[in-house]
């Protein structure tokens, strides 16, 4: 008899097929101490990315949490750490996108941040200044938008890397920022 006289049944195919299935999820599965470490190298960057895309720190504390809930909860194949950290920011975005659709309204700066902003004017002259203009200018434009230019300029992503949170092609990065950065620049450029 060879291999190809072998012939399984459908029962068998699928027992084999979910045992394999469960074997990868067993590889790439993280222990709670992986986990934690995990936690511990994105939580505050993903709540600064967070933070800047929804112009709301409470909103970045909430989105941070159910970020990672559902992270842990989709039991993905993941096989490695930088796969897992676009995992977890593409979760992250999605629910930034899906709050925004609901909402149907741009979110903008918090009250408590211009506040603190124009507080440190004050205090911390021109370089304050400029980065009230920022976040204002910031607030202005679309949470896509301000999700490439953050993880482009701030975390230092690759356009690779951007595309896969954003959810568009990789080709379509380099225009999309610099269409972003062009906006901004507008924005900051009419608010002196």
């Amino acid at each position: 008899m060879t291999w190809r006289d072998l012939t399984l049944t459908d029962a068998q195919q699928m027992a084999l097929a979910a045992t394999a299935t469960a074997e990868r999820h067993m590889a790439f599965a993280m222990t709670e101490d992986e986990f934690r470490l995990f936690y511990d190298r994105n939580a505050r960057p993903l709540w600064a990315y967070l933070s800047r895309i929804t112009g709301d720190r409470q909103a970045a504390d909430d989105l941070l949490q159910e970020s990672f809930y559902r992270y842990l909860r989709a039991n993905a194949t993941l096989d490695s750490d930088a796969h897992r950290k676009h995992y977890l920011y593409r979760i992250a975005t999605n629910l930034v996108r899906d709050g925004y659709r609901q909402s149907k309204t741009r979110p903008n700066t918090t009250e408590h941040d211009v506040e603190l902003l124009e507080a440190r004017v004050d205090r911390g002259g021109a370089a304050a200044e400029t980065r009230v203009d920022l976040n204002r200018a910031m607030a202005q434009l679309k949470p896509r938008e301000r999700a490439m230019l953050w993880m482009a300029y701030a975390q230092g992503s690759s356009h690779r890397e951007i595309a896969a949170v954003v959810g568009v092609k990789a080709d379509s990065v380099k225009p999309l920022l610099f269409r972003a950065r062009r906006k901004l620049a507008e924005l900051l450029g009419g608010s002196r």
